[in-house]
């Protein structure tokens, strides 16, 4: 099976837009359960830059939906993510999913505000209402850490090490 995938993410505050990411995958599966990903990544923070994309994207045992993504930019830099979630059904449309997100650089980054090593985690919790299979908003809740060289930047920056905001969003596929 083939297929594109368009991802988005972003986070507003103050009225304003922080920062926000965009993919554009080709997906293929290559068994019942897994499929392998393509595509661009374009992510704006104070700056922009785009990103090769290449990964995995599937369920692994005990339904635990997992991707994992290698980023390589123009001037050869290499990224790490790695993301696991699994559904608890209270029902056939409402369901609370547990999230995990971890990211790792190779090199310091110092102007997009990452160094190397892990630069992250994310958990967080997610609860949503399926409309339709397609279509589902949520809301929820997720906590993130900075670690290592990312994390003093961010501190040189004025930011937090360490925060917890709402999150609110559509998952939807066509």
């Amino acid at each position: 099976m083939h297929g594109l995938l368009l991802k988005s993410e972003g986070s507003r505050s103050g009225g304003r837009t922080d920062s926000a990411e965009l993919e554009l995958l080709y997906g293929r599966a290559v068994t019942p359960w897994w499929d392998v990903l393509a595509g661009v990544c374009h992510e704006t923070r104070p700056g922009s830059r785009s990103w090769a994309a290449l990964g995995v994207e599937g369920t692994a045992p005990g339904m635990i939906d997992v991707t994992a993504m290698a980023y390589v930019g123009s001037g050869g830099q290499l990224q790490l993510k790695l993301e696991a979630g699994y559904d608890l059904r209270f029902s056939d449309r409402l369901i609370l999913q547990p999230l995990l997100e971890a990211t790792a650089s190779l090199e310091d980054e110092p102007d997009h505000g990452t160094g190397s090593g892990l630069n992250g985690i994310e958990a967080g919790l997610r609860l949503r209402y399926e409309i339709t299979p397609r279509f589902a908003p949520y809301v929820g809740i997720a906590h993130e850490r900075l670690f290592g060289g990312t994390a003093d930047l961010a501190r040189t920056a004025g930011e937090p090490a360490r925060d917890t905001h709402v999150v609110a969003g559509v998952r939807g596929w066509w």
